[in-house]
């Protein structure tokens, strides 16, 4: 079984769980209802926090996030796999707290989770700053994961400018990657759709990038939208748009893949190579 029908659930969540909570639920049904057989939301499910104080404090740990209970019910009540892209999660004896993925299937079971490993601590042009790594610990340990289709690399948001850490997801089996994400306008309008064709083609992998969109209540934070569905060729055969939150549905078959990596097998093709050295002027001969 190669085939399946992918939904990708495009939000504008507030500072308040139990309005995303009830927003994830009910786009996850219209997404079964239009056939999706895996349902993938955002980096930041659970809520944007207005500040880092709110972030911390509203954190919740594994075992009481309402958002991950509401997932783990969507899937069971839906039959669908789901990825949920990211929530906050506190950890016993742990000052900062985690932006944590879960893959969780039909039977409302935890299969996988994965810690965004890369932390996006940047001062943009037009005044925006963050440093997540103020918040968040790093995870440590890249993550892959069995769906019906194929190996799942798990990575979140900022991960995606690092593509050594796709190279390896790929190496080690994926046929497919999630970059759930949260990203800024003027990242996104830069970056966005080069960077995950880019994920794709280098690694002959289908990119799922479910995204948040819109100005943020209780926040005002701006997020860039566009939740896209890449094949392995680079082709974007989904785009959510940058308006509006939602879902989009993807036709996705995996022997695309193998299609992909024939073609240009790349991944075939490493080499092991010295580090790089500034090379220096060679000494004139004496005349």
């Amino acid at each position: 079984m190669t085939a399946f029908k992918a939904g990708l659930i495009q939000t504008n969540v507030s500072n308040e769980m139990a309005e995303n909570v009830a927003f994830v639920r009910a786009q996850a049904k219209a997404a079964r209802d239009a056939g999706a057989d895996f349902v993938m939301t955002p980096e930041n499910t659970g809520l944007i926090g207005a500040n880092r104080a709110e972030t911390l404090a509203k954190a919740q740990t594994e075992e009481e996030h309402g958002m991950l209970a509401a997932c783990r019910a969507s899937a069971r009540e839906t039959g669908a796999w789901f990825l949920l892209g990211s929530i906050h999660v506190r950890v016993p004896d742990e000052e900062q707290i985690r932006n944590r993925s879960y893959l969780i299937d039909p039977d409302g079971g935890i299969v996988a989770s994965y810690d965004k490993i890369h932390m996006f601590d940047v001062q943009l042009a037009g005044g925006e700053s963050y440093r997540e790594s103020s918040t968040f610990r790093p995870g440590e340990r890249s993550v892959l994961a069995e769906t019906p289709w194929g190996v799942l690399g798990m990575t979140i948001c900022y991960d995606l400018r690092f593509p050594y850490l796709y190279r390896d997801l790929a190496h080690a089996g994926a046929t497919m990657l999630a970059i759930p994400s949260s990203f800024t306008v003027p990242t996104g309008t830069a970056h966005w759709h080069t960077l995950m064709r880019a994920r794709a083609m280098e690694t002959g992998c289908f990119v799922f990038a479910p995204a948040q969109v819109g100005t943020h209540k209780g926040s005002n934070r701006k997020t860039y939208g566009h939740s896209v569905v890449v094949a392995p060729w680079g082709e974007v055969i989904a785009d959510a748009g940058g308006e509006t939150a939602g879902f989009v549905i993807a036709d996705v078959d995996l022997a695309k893949v193998d299609e992909a990596r024939k073609m240009v097998p790349s991944l075939q093709h490493d080499r092991k190579y010295a580090p790089p050295v500034l090379a220096r002027p060679v000494a004139k001969a004496a005349e």
